[in-house]
């Protein structure tokens, strides 16, 4: 198939105060949370303004992909919806077919497979072409990159960095700790046939593969969860990285470099979970904190990108580091079902 454009598709975060109780709403469409429960979430983006960085941190990415495709010669212009706040994705794909777009590339901003990762976006992509109606132009969603090179390179290097504001006699023995978004244990299982607990195996892999660029093969390392939420009876994945963190503390370790490897930039659940709460339990434990920088606009990263669209434009092969294998292409209906229960907000 020929491609005539590439779309980045994203979560989407308010841009002003005025924004966060709608946008959190959009969020929990259908779920029955009431604003009561919104406004506990609406907290943590008001502690910075009540704008999300991540609409900002996509406009840098799609610069930067302009260049990259450009020197590429990859002549794909390049749109951006979000799935809960403007642009919308419907508007996006609206845009594309009035341009006179017949097919475009998709990348979602998510490194791994999960409900809220994947077939969520693809149902997204679906909703958006029956908005856009006739004409509307045919959307291939990219593979996941949770093993890529330039994924990995990026993350890599930003551990390094991070690794250096520590006090050097802590740098060394530093305990490398990597976080993603924890989700209900029951999604994590229902990946589809053979496929159970990929979501947590992917998570893994990338930190393992992080791990072995920074410090060599066999190198420990932790991977633990943040932002959870929802009901308190349903098991989500743990642990918690400030309960992970007060049990490194008390068997005796004093620095730790924590990456959200699970996220590829850092929007508000980075900044608050990580930046706010965990600081401050690792402060109160005495233990020496630092965090690295997400994948975001990491030239390592936009090389990635701009390599898997050629994947699909030329027949470029695939780059892949890990043991799981290729995934995210062709994926079967049944793959990455919703979960049977509601949930509460998320960044």
């Amino acid at each position: 198939m020929a491609y005539d454009a590439f779309l980045l598709l994203s979560f989407g975060g308010p841009e002003g105060p005025d924004d966060v109780l709608p946008f959190l709403r959009n969020v929990t469409r259908g779920r029955g949370i009431p604003d009561a429960r919104l406004a506990a979430v609406a907290e943590h983006y008001q502690h910075f303004g009540g704008v999300s960085p991540i609409n900002a941190q996509n406009r840098a990415l799609l610069a930067a992909l302009r260049q990259e495709f450009a020197a590429n010669g990859l002549e794909l212009p390049l749109y951006w919806g979000n799935r809960n706040w403007k642009p919308y994705a419907a508007d996006a794909v609206r845009e594309m077919r009035d341009d006179g777009v017949t097919s475009a590339l998709v990348l979602a901003t998510s490194a791994t497979s999960s409900y809220s990762g994947c077939r969520q976006y693809r149902d997204d992509l679906s909703q958006a072409r029956r908005v856009a109606g006739v004409g509307a132009p045919e959307l291939v969603k990219l593979r996941h990159f949770f093993d890529h090179p330039g994924f990995v390179a990026a993350l890599a290097e930003n551990v390094r960095a991070a690794l250096d504001t520590l006090p050097e006699r802590h740098r060394a023995a530093a305990r490398l700790v990597f976080t993603a978004h924890s989700i209900p244990v029951a999604m994590n299982d229902a990946s589809g046939p053979a496929r159970t607990g990929l979501y947590e195996a992917q998570q893994r892999e990338t930190a393992r593969l992080v791990t072995e660029a920074v410090r060599g093969p066999g190198a420990a390392f932790d991977l633990v969860w943040q932002s959870r939420s929802g009901p308190p009876e349903i098991p989500w994945l743990e642990p918690d990285v400030n309960d992970h963190l007060r049990d490194l503390a008390s068997s005796g370790v004093e620095a730790v470099v924590v990456t959200p490897s699970g996220f590829v930039s850092d929007h508000v659940e980075v900044r608050w979970d990580l930046d706010v709460e965990a600081k401050e339990t690792a402060a109160a434990l005495g233990l020496h904190y630092a965090r690295a920088a997400t994948a975001g606009t990491h030239p390592a990263f936009v090389t990635a990108i701009r390599e898997l669209v050629q994947e699909q434009v030329s027949g470029a092969p695939a780059r892949t580091l890990g043991a799981l294998g290729i995934c995210g292409v062709d994926c079967p209906d049944g793959c990455c079902p919703a979960p049977r229960r509601p949930t509460a907000p998320t960044t």
